[in-house]
């Protein structure tokens, strides 16, 4: 199972990192304000915007609990309309396929739409093992390819890249990818967009292959549906002769209508637009228009594990808005790469560990405290996943993991707490000792606590000596 960048350290150790790259946070904070302002304007103008929030999260609910039956019957849709399906239960299924139709048709390269479950299951990473070239043709997803670097937004990839840094990865990467950047190039966004739309235009119009994901996948019609706001996204879906794209099995929605919500609600969450510049709808084939040959693999990669979890499952409702990482203090100070996977933020912090399951990797088990539980990701999301309580339930599972064995420190101490704490003279003796203890921690404490905290003096008298001596503030008061 794919998904989570190899080798990455758990949480606190790689925000520890993030933190101290001062030109990080100057880049997150500022993208991040301004996502922000653009979604609450749009936001602002939907008078009925708590009762569309709740019409999306039930859209997406009957189906997840209806997943089975949907699930055939967009197969069944899909191969009325001339697509090919093909089931995949892990990554490795998955890009296979995919592997072996590219091979089929003797394509050395496939244009991608921008999409997080092939990042997920690294396809890109996949087709390169067997001689295969995959662009990105996402300006973001663009620039994390040549940048040789790791996604780090859900929506915006390289948030984390300012213009002059992009520029630099133009005029030094390009060339190596197909038709360079102009000498001239600034760092002009529109300058920028242009050099990319010219090193992008000749892959289009060779490649017999397109990739892609789907952000909604309608049952009712066999219908896979795209969103994006840049047009590359309708050039591989449109140019190509042969289409296949990798759908996780939650995108499944039940009928034609159910669409009506979730296209109002995902540009104003995402983009901060009303909505998207283009959102493309295909059905299998048309003879004569678009590409002849229609492949759909329907994934489950940890999908059938995080639907099986009560409380959990509600993450599946995700439509990839991105929004919970623009409104979360702890994704701007830290950036994507601290989370360790294609899926950071909040919404990566409870997705990851249902996808993969906790107790087995320490860098899975820490995402679950990489919150501050403020709640606001539960406020902005389209769907009203409630991830402050998905957190809190996922500790919960860390730590019920994890008995048996060596205890962690925390828990050493939890235990050594409830020992005192379980009998009124164990505490009265160590309340005694609380002074000398607190200067040996003065002293000799770690310094990730003291460092940054000023230690209090230990009080002359304990509340309980207080309250004997004064017979309960009886005397006190007299």
């Amino acid at each position: 199972m794919s998904g989570t960048f190899v080798g990455m350290p758990a949480f606190p150790t790689a925000a520890r990192e993030a933190l101290a790259d001062s030109q990080l946070r100057h880049n997150l904070a500022h993208a991040t304000g301004t996502i922000r302002a653009k979604r609450a304007r749009v936001v602002a103008e939907v008078e009925d915007w708590e009762e569309l929030r709740l019409a999306g999260a039930a859209v997406k609910e009957r189906a997840l609990l209806d997943l089975d039956t949907q699930l055939v019957r967009l197969e069944e849709t899909l191969t009325a309309n001339g697509a090919t399906v093909h089931w995949a239960r892990d990554a490795a299924e998955a890009n296979a396929i995919v592997a072996s139709i590219a091979k089929a048709h003797d394509a050395q390269e496939v244009v991608k739409v921008k999409s997080m479950v092939t990042q997920e299951i690294g396809l890109n990473e996949a087709l390169a093992a067997d001689g295969i070239a995959a662009w990105e043709t996402d300006l973001a997803e663009l620039i994390v390819q040549l940048g040789d670097d790791l996604p780090s937004h859900i929506l915006v990839p390289a948030i984390h890249r300012n213009r002059a840094e992009i520029r630099e990865i133009f005029r030094s990467r390009m060339a190596a990818a197909g038709r360079p950047a102009p000498i001239d190039l600034t760092d002009e966004p529109a300058v920028l967009a242009a050099a990319a739309r010219e090193h992008l235009r000749e892959k289009f119009l060779r490649a017999k292959v397109g990739v892609s994901g789907a952000n909604f996948a309608v049952a009712e019609t066999g219908t896979l549906v795209v969103v994006e706001s840049e047009g590359n996204g309708r050039m591989c879906l449109t140019l190509p002769e042969v289409l296949v794209s990798v759908v996780g099995i939650e995108k499944v929605v039940s009928r034609w209508e159910d669409l009506d919500p979730l296209l109002r609600l995902l540009p104003r969450s995402s983009t901060g637009e009303r909505m998207n510049p283009y959102t493309s709808t295909w059905s299998g084939i048309t003879p004569g228009d678009g590409p002849q040959e229609v492949h759909v693999v329907l994934l489950d990669n940890g999908r059938t594990r995080a639907l099986a979890d009560e409380v959990g499952r509600q993450a599946l409702r995700c439509i990839r808005c991105s929004a919970c990482l623009n409104v979360c203090p702890v994704y701007e100070r830290t950036g994507g790469h601290a989370y360790g996977s294609v899926y950071p933020g909040p919404i990566g912090a409870i997705l990851n560990p249902l996808l993969k399951g906790v107790g087995h990797d320490d860098q899975i088990d820490s995402l679950p405290y990489a919150s501050s539980l403020c709640g606001a990701c539960f406020e902005v999301c389209p769907v009203r996943i409630d991830i402050p309580s998905v957190l809190v339930d996922q500790r919960a599972q860390v730590v019920d993991a994890h008995r048996g064995g060596v205890p962690k420190p925390e828990g050493a101490a939890m235990k050594g707490a409830a020992y005192v704490l379980g009998r009124s003279r164990r505490l009265s003796a160590l309340e005694r000792l609380t002074g000398l203890g607190m200067r040996f921690a003065r002293r000799f404490g770690p310094s990730a606590w003291t460092g940054a905290r000023d230690l209090p003096e230990a009080p002359e008298e304990s509340f309980r000596a207080w309250w004997q001596r004064t017979d309960g503030g009886r005397k006190d008061d007299a």
